[in-house]
């Protein structure tokens, strides 16, 4: 619990992420115990930590949620991100979400070596669950930044300048990881459960697995364009959550939900104008219209988006569901089940309205500062009529979307590029008045710019950002 403890203290400090600088962030991120020497259950906390709130919930989704018009960005580098004003393609910029998941990685790769070759050989709890959060950090990783180093890298004092990794390769392991992580979980071991070093499931194997199906059901749909399986994802999600109890999530009172922390600290993501629109579009039987932003002078005052407006703090409506309380979420069971009502929808299966209309009354649920009640899910619901053919897709698409609000970015981000390469973007349409520096991914970051030619050359001036998409949406890197 110590280590614990000293971790969350290091991410408070730390998360002002451009206030810190990188020998700093190096310094507070070191272990003062070698992880080598460490239990891999102690090592395996801060992971699960580090990997909701450095990596899922950090910089990372609000640049991502700017960039999918879930939210604005209305001051200092969000602005910038928010109008293009060179952000998106500086390699500093999402330097600090690049090196946190290389440290993931790094100890991951620590713990699936002792677990299998090393001195707890035969852990397979601890090495199941550490499969699945490799494949987890990896996915972000890979689907944020395309072509990255991964099977040279992590590898300090031995290799320096490591290769870069196809993503069509990478997304090879994801899967292998996945489901060997299943496998070991079936697995009976000697060694104790995770028990409370697992804060998310509470070394709870059956929760793991249903976890990684639902992983294996996001990523299959990820690669529709590449190798279209909509009964595979349905399979997936069906050996996945059976409700919200089973989400891949952290809620821990000692860990401060960063979307709010980070709003509260800075000021700098508000509502953008297309996503309120997009829940007017609805009418008055959807009670979340009312009830997401905060009003001034009685209304909802959103950044326009299709235009480049006024730079400021306090100006404009902010989400109302912000408290540092809330859950970071790794994968929703509201998530899971549009992905379902997704694949059922394309694949012309009369039960896709049913499963949408179950997402839709799961994301109503939904535990944030504001609670809806299922009565008014069912009023909404109930509201919407019969739908079919692209009808129903696109309503699929933007609930999914609404869902996503406030703090699930990246999953919005991905669903915005993999639509668009499917030939789908209208389901979905960005109003950004510089579509053509729409970020196609994320700029490599700093760290390795500067110090691996590798990196280096890809990277050039960065403004492969706007041209290059990742190879799951139709690109070669």
């Amino acid at each position: 619990m110590k280590n614990i403890k000293i971790t969350l203290t290091a991410l408070m400090a730390t998360f002002l992420f451009q206030a810190c600088s990188e020998d700093k962030m190096d310094e507070i991120n070191k272990n003062v115990n070698n992880p080598t020497e460490m239990a891999s259950r102690l090592i395996i906390t801060d992971v699960m930590v580090n990997s909701a709130f450095t990596v899922t919930g950090a910089d990372a989704s609000f640049y991502a949620g700017i960039y999918s018009e879930l939210s604005a960005g209305n001051h200092n580098q969000m602005y910038n991100a928010q109008i293009r004003r060179a952000d998106p393609q500086l390699s500093s910029t999402y330097n600090n979400g690049w090196n946190n998941s290389y440290r993931q990685l790094l100890n991951l790769g620590v713990i699936i070596d002792n677990c299998t070759t090393g001195k707890e050989k035969g852990n397979f709890q601890t090495l199941g669950v550490a499969q699945i959060l490799k494949a987890y950090n990896l996915a972000i990783l890979t689907d944020l930044f395309g072509d990255v180093p991964y099977t040279e890298a992590v590898k300090p004092g031995v290799i320096f300048q490591p290769k870069v990794d196809k993503q069509e390769a990478i997304y090879q392991d994801i899967f292998k990881n996945l489901t060997e992580g299943i496998a070991n979980l079936n697995k009976t071991s000697t060694y104790a459960t995770l028990g409370v070093q697992d804060p998310i499931y509470g070394g709870n194997s059956a929760k793991w697995i249903k976890a990684a199906n639902g992983l294996l059901a996001r990523y299959t749909m990820r690669l529709s364009l590449r190798k279209a399986d909509y009964q595979g994802v349905i399979n997936y999600v069906n050996a996945s959550f059976a409700d919200a109890s089973d989400e891949l999530k952290l809620v821990n009172g000692g860990v401060p939900n960063p979307f709010a922390r980070f709003e509260l600290n800075r000021g700098a993501i508000c509502v953008a104008k297309s996503f309120y629109d997009t829940m007017v579009a609805n009418g008055p039987a959807d009670a979340r219209t009312a009830s997401f932003f905060t009003k001034k002078a009685g209304v909802v005052l959103p950044f326009d988006n299709s235009k480049e407006d006024v730079e400021a703090q306090g100006r404009y409506s902010i989400s109302a569901l912000m408290s540092e309380a809330n859950a970071i979420y790794l994968l929703s069971y509201h998530e899971l089940l549009f992905l379902k009502a997704e694949a059922q929808a394309r694949l012309g299966l009369p039960e896709a309205q049913t499963t949408m209309n179950a997402a839709i009354k799961a994301a109503y649920a939904k535990k944030t500062a504001v609670a809806f009640t299922p009565a008014q899910a069912d009023t909404y619901i109930a509201s919407i009529g019969a739908l079919t053919g692209n009808a129903l897709l696109k309503k699929i698409m933007v609930e999914k979307h609404i869902s996503f609000f406030e703090n699930e970015g990246i999953e919005s981000y991905n669903d915005i590029r993999r639509l668009q390469a499917m030939g789908n973007g209208d389901l979905i349409p960005m109003v950004n008045p510089k579509p053509e520096l729409f970020p196609q991914r994320f700029a490599y970051g700093q760290s390795d710019v500067a110090s691996n030619t590798n990196v280096k050359e890809l990277y050039g001036d960065g403004s492969y950002v706007y041209k290059e998409k990742v190879w799951w949406a139709g690109g070669t890197r």
